[in-house]
Parts: structure tokens; C-alpha cells; sequence
């Protein structure tokens, strides 16, 4: 099974970020299929290393490293001023130029306005083409379709689920058969 790196560009701590709940609740469901889920949030890496372009801080360095021993990648942001998260963007520009070639990428996006739907095709996707990635079908999400319980479960509206399952089937079934495993984190 593919080794999977779920990227998420969220600004907000993982527990109050619903792009990163989203990324938790997708992981858990390939994990579930027998693939391998890493997950690396952006925002935990040393600010003054990524907007420095410090690609030898250890923290950076080793985000580095998982990306090049993934089998494909999930790359999760929410949409700020109608493109992809200046966290994730730093990250994006540490890599080398064709970090990405030949892995599959599912691009996702979440926002609060349908007025954003297309940040994944004229903002996210371009970067990730350019770092050589074979990019899935994105899909973007509403935040108020995301709903979060007191457990942290993770429900998507009917409506969201059913177009979002597809798009999920599709990148799976473009995943590698076996992969390289990750080192231990």
C-alpha cells in the first residue's frame, strides 16, 4: 500500500482547524485501507526557518524528507484572500524544484464562501504542477459543511460527503500499489 504525507496548510492549531480535521478525517479513511498516513501541519514548523527559506533547520530539513519519501500527498489549505495559506506557500517554495515528480496529489481547499471554489484550480494546483506533481482532481470544501464534535469526529454534510467520495475513490485508485515507508518520525 501507498505511503501517504497529508499536508496541511492551516494557520490555526490543528484543534481548531477544520482544514485540518478535514485532512485527519480522509487520513483515517485511507489508513483504514491499509495505506500508510503521515501527517505534517505547516504551522508547527520554526517560523523564523521558513521565512528565512532555512532548508537546514532540522525541523525543515526533516518536513522535507517526508515529502520525498511519500508516495503521494494530500496538500490541504483554507483560502485566504482567494488563494492557498502563506504557511503552506513558505513550505511550498523550501522544496526543490521537482519535489513532486511523478506523485499523485489530491489538492483540497476550504473556505467560507462558494466565491473561493476556484483557489484550488488557479491557485494551488499551478504551484503543485510546477514542483512536478501528477495533481487529482482538488475539491473544495465550505467550512460550515465541516462540523466537528466535542470528541473531535469529524462530520461533512450529506451534500459534501457524496460529491467529496468520488473524488476520493479517483485518487486512491491512482496510488501506488507498494511504497517506500517513511523513517520513523
Amino acid at each position: 500500500m501507498a505511503v501517504l504525507l497529508a499536508l496541511t496548510g492551516s494557520a490555526s492549531a490543528p484543534g481548531s482547524s477544520r482544514t485540518a480535521r478535514l485532512v485527519q478525517d480522509i487520513g483515517r479513511r485511507y489508513a483504514a485501507r491499509g495505506h500508510e498516513v503521515r501527517h505534517l501541519d505547516v504551522r508547527d514548523l520554526p517560523a523564523d526557518a521558513l521565512l528565512s527559506a532555512d532548508a537546514a533547520d532540522p525541523q525543515v530539513a526533516r518536513a522535507v524528507g517526508l515529502v520525498a519519501r511519500a508516495d503521494a500527498l494530500i496538500v490541504a489549505s483554507p483560502v485566504y484572500k482567494a488563494a492557498y495559506s502563506g504557511v503552506l506557500k513558505t513550505f511550498l517554495d523550501l522544496l526543490p524544484q521537482y519535489a513532486l515528480r511523478g506523485k499523485p496529489v489530491l489538492p483540497l481547499a476550504t473556505g467560507g464562501s462558494p466565491a473561493h471554489v476556484l483557489a484550488v484550480d488557479y491557485a494551488l494546483r499551478p504551484v503543485l504542477t510546477s514542483l512536478g506533481a501528477d495533481v487529482a482532481q482538488g475539491w473544495f470544501v465550505l467550512d460550515r459543511h465541516i462540523t466537528v464534535a466535542a470528541d473531535g469526529a469529524v462530520t461533512l454534510a450529506p451534500e459534501t460527503r457524496e460529491a467529496l467520495d468520488p473524488v476520493l475513490d479517483r485518487f486512491e485508485g491512482g496510488l501506488p500499489a507498494a511504497g517506500a515507508r517513511l523513517a520513523a518520525a
